[in-house]
């Protein structure tokens, strides 16, 4: 088993140093028209930089941006469709993060690419593989206030939200992504139509080819979504195990077809993973995985935690690859 040690998406944007406060100073003075939107972007791109770098000095062999450019995992996306206007915050689950809510007002449609420019710039100051990763469909139409007829009937939001989710993502390939993912929270919150989140997912996946797509979950149990989630045409799928105490034990009776992102360290909890019991974890169900590869990875992403915690996690993630003999790659890994 080839375990690929990689970040999960979001990483802090500030830390104690001041360096690590520019660009919320920058955008603060750019917001009082005391800096120019050139300003803010030269911040935004030395705040990937940082990230990046602390992501490959620590030792990952997939890197992310840090989603450092995302306001959050919704307006960052959907604000950018036609057909759409932000609306106020609103908790983002069970965690202390707000988001932005977006509003349908007419026909969502794709202009152009959103994040394609911010998934080339990483690449071009990452010495790693950059995962890329988008919101899903599902989620996006979940937080979604539907003001357009058009769109009363989650069937159809999920529908228009997927076609222009497929228009970004042949963009990111085009610009050498080969690793995208997907993600999808909302699945494990509501009560609703299976049928219609596996369409969305199809058809954002479809458009990803000839990259892999890996479909990733959180802050919920997704035990009852296992076996249904490892049907879907993606390439692998992740979990977040701190919601799924039971998972791992099916996992290692039922096994995987696919391999999967194991979310065994905890990305909202500032304590440090036990190695060994880790590690023991791992030698339960990797046998199970009847792939060539998995992920080691974060529960979700690291932005809710400070930055000098998020660096020790990086640390204690690569430090129990190490103990399964582990070496972190020069070369390119699967799906890069």
């Amino acid at each position: 088993m080839n375990l690929i040690l990689a970040n999960h998406s979001s990483y802090p944007r500030i830390g104690e140093a001041a360096e690590f406060h520019l660009l919320r100073q920058t955008i603060a003075q750019w917001e009082r028209g005391e800096k120019s939107f050139a300003d803010v972007q030269r911040a935004q791109n030395e705040a990937v930089r940082r990230a990046i770098t602390d992501q490959v000095t620590a030792g990952l062999d997939i890197v992310t941006d840090g989603l450092i450019r995302w306001y959050d995992p919704l307006s960052h996306i959907a604000g950018k469709l036609d057909g759409t206007k932000i609306n106020g915050l609103l908790r983002f689950f069970d965690t202390n993060f707000y988001v932005r809510q977006p509003v349908v007002i007419g026909p969502l449609r794709w202009t152009g690419p959103i994040l394609t420019e911010e998934y080339t710039f990483a690449r071009s100051v990452s010495p790693r593989p950059v995962k890329a990763v988008i919101t899903g469909p599902y989620t996006l139409a979940a937080f979604t206030i539907v003001q357009s007829e058009s769109y009363r009937q989650r069937d159809r939001l999920v529908e228009a939200y997927a076609t222009a989710l497929a228009e970004e993502v042949r963009k990111l390939v085009t610009a050498g992504a080969s690793l995208i993912q997907i993600e999808e929270p909302s699945i494990l919150k509501e009560d609703g139509p299976w049928d219609v989140f596996a369409q969305g997912i199809r058809v954002v996946a479809s458009a990803a080819e000839p990259a892999h797509v890996l479909l990733c979950t959180y802050f919920g149990d997704v035990l009852p979504l296992y076996h249904k989630l490892l049907e879907l045409p993606v390439a692998a799928v992740g979990f977040d195990f701190t919601y799924s105490p039971r998972l791992l034990e099916v996992i290692a009776a039922e096994g995987s077809p696919k391999p999967l992102a194991l979310g065994l360290i905890d990305g909202r909890n500032t304590k440090l993973e036990d190695e060994t019991t880790v590690c023991l974890l791992l030698e339960k169900v990797l046998p199970a995985i009847r792939a060539d590869y998995s992920y080691l990875t974060f529960s979700c992403g690291l932005e809710y935690l400070p930055r000098d915690r998020a660096l020790l996690k990086l640390d204690r993630l690569v430090t129990i690859g190490r103990r399964f003999g582990h070496v972190t790659r020069k070369t390119e890994t699967p799906g890069n």
